[in-house]
């Protein structure tokens, strides 16, 4: 059974301050809830950026996720 939004957006939000990496690609997010579809996973995905919850960090060819905190301390 998938999760609810709001259990996928706390597991996402563990996934990326868990992670070894800073930076995620949303696949890297697909694990969270092998039940939930991929697209429903970009949309949960999207709006913890609008919540400010995660931000979009661009490598140059292609858009990851990160945890606002972690880049910045990276960055330092």
């Amino acid at each position: 059974m998938a999760l609810s939004i709001e259990e996928l957006k706390k597991a996402i939000i563990e996934k990326a301050k868990k992670s070894p990496k800073a930076q995620l690609y949303i696949k890297d997010f697909y694990a969270c809830d092998p039940d939930t579809k991929p697209r429903d996973i970009k949309k949960v995905a999207n709006a913890l950026v609008t919540e400010g919850e995660l931000m979009f960090w661009s490598s140059g060819s292609t858009t990851m996720y990160a945890r606002p905190d972690r880049i910045q301390n990276e960055e330092k």
